[in-house]
């Protein structure tokens, strides 16, 4: 599982998606790369269904950012990650306590 994330900023009007004749991390580019946990990725929903099928393979952290140093984000993605994939699902379903007397 490889873990990197982007960031869309379409907010203006202007920006489009491409925008890669502007600088990475420049406020007008229509998205960038951006610390794992602070883009657009839906985490949980992927480390959800990662727990649903019984993944137990490896997690790579990419970690790519100009806009926040590296030895602030980088450990800061990593344990972003780690808290997620520590998640175990439910042996049983939320409601089964009411099954039984």
């Amino acid at each position: 599982m490889h873990c990197k994330d982007t960031k869309k900023r379409l907010t203006n009007g202007r920006n489009g998606r491409l925008a890669s004749h502007l600088p990475w991390a420049d406020p007008r580019r229509g998205w960038d790369f951006i610390s794992t946990g602070h883009g657009d990725v839906p985490w949980e929903d992927a480390f959800r269904m990662l727990n649903a099928i019984d993944y137990r393979g490896p997690l790579s952290v990419e970690w790519e950012d100009a806009g926040m140093d590296r030895l602030v984000g980088a450990p800061e993605a990593l344990g972003f990650v780690r808290k997620l994939s520590s998640y175990e699902p439910s042996g049983a379903a939320f409601d089964a306590a009411f099954s039984t007397r």
